[in-house]
């Protein structure tokens, strides 16, 4: 590599733009405590997903605003994970025979532990804390 094509302009103009660039990036880490964040799950601790009822026994619900799968693998347990694929971020599109799946690439995820059933995906989908109150899912 050579620098015979760099020019004092475009010096000036790289070092103006990490110096626009890195405050705002440091302005995105840090912050409330109350937000869940895995895999790409943002959602305030507290927040109302839905009832217990939309989440079938032996299957989930996605839901894709908050960017978490509920699935409730035998009656009255339920799990939640992020609903972001490992792979390649895509969401999550059915939960169907035990398995969370992705469309983007078919990737396969257990319904019961997030793990890994079927790749190209080699790692969990994280798993986020959720509240059964009564007959309503919350986050946290």
């Amino acid at each position: 590599m050579t620098t015979e094509g760099i020019t004092r302009r475009h010096t000036l103009t790289g070092a103006a733009v990490l110096g626009v660039g890195v405050p705002f990036l440091a302005a995105c880490g840090g912050g409330d405590d109350s937000s869940a964040v895995d895999g790409g799950a943002a959602t305030k601790s507290g927040a109302e997903l839905g009832p217990t009822s939309d989440v079938p026994v032996g299957g989930g619900k996605i839901y894709g605003d908050q960017k978490i799968v509920v699935t409730q693998p035998t009656a009255g347990d339920f799990k939640a994970f992020s609903a972001v694929c490992t792979h390649q971020s895509c969401l999550v599109t059915q939960v169907a025979n035990d398995t969370i799946d992705c469309a983007c690439h078919g990737s396969k995820f257990s319904a019961d532990d997030g793990s890994v059933v079927t790749g190209p995906a080699t790692s969990a989908l994280a798993e986020v804390a959720i509240t059964v109150d009564g007959d309503t899912i919350t986050t946290g």
